[in-house]
């Protein structure tokens, strides 16, 4: 089991201070994102219903989108044009420091409560190579659907971000 204040040795070499073992799915997460790297692709995204944050800033029908600025803003447009209503996210530099830690080489959460779904962001941040096209998905609202049906949207599972997901990969076999 993993406690609070473990350190763990991540794939690629990172060691990251566990601080909240709640957050465990961007430390599997940032293992796939260096493991995919590898492959040296031409862009990389994932989506994950990562923080309880995302919910809490954006709402339960709007995704929140981060990544390298140009690829995070051709995802967003293909996912509000696709109807999944992703909006882009800042990876604000001055969260990096939040995830200092003085036994690892980063933190798994910071260690106040704002921000949460950007310093997820900037965690993963920490694990994609710089010179990779890359997007991240915190679907954790627009998943689920608890409420009415809205849209072409009914009761329980929305199937957000598949309609993004594919919709970007045809605009990449497009146009690269």
């Amino acid at each position: 089991s993993v406690r609070p204040g473990d350190v763990l040795s991540m794939y690629g070499g990172t060691t990251v201070e566990v601080l909240n073992t709640d957050a465990e799915g961007r430390l599997i997460l940032a293992d796939a994102l260096v493991r995919a790297a590898q492959d040296a692709p031409d862009y990389l995204i994932d989506t994950a219903t990562l923080t309880g944050a995302q919910i809490v800033a954006l709402g339960n029908r709007t995704s929140g989108i981060m990544g390298t600025p140009e690829f995070r803003d051709r995802v967003t447009a293909i996912s509000q044009q696709v109807g999944e209503n992703g909006w882009a996210m800042p990876l604000p530099e001055h969260l990096r420091s939040d995830l200092d830690s003085k036994l690892a080489d980063i933190a798994n959460v910071a260690s106040h409560r704002w921000g949460g779904m950007l310093t997820a962001g900037v965690f993963l941040s920490e694990f994609v190579a710089d010179d990779i096209p890359w997007a991240h998905l915190d679907i954790a609202g627009p998943a689920y659907n608890s409420g009415s049906p809205w849209g072409y949207t009914g009761k329980g599972g929305t199937g957000v971000p598949v309609r993004t997901l594919a919709a970007v990969l045809a605009d990449i076999a497009e146009h690269g």
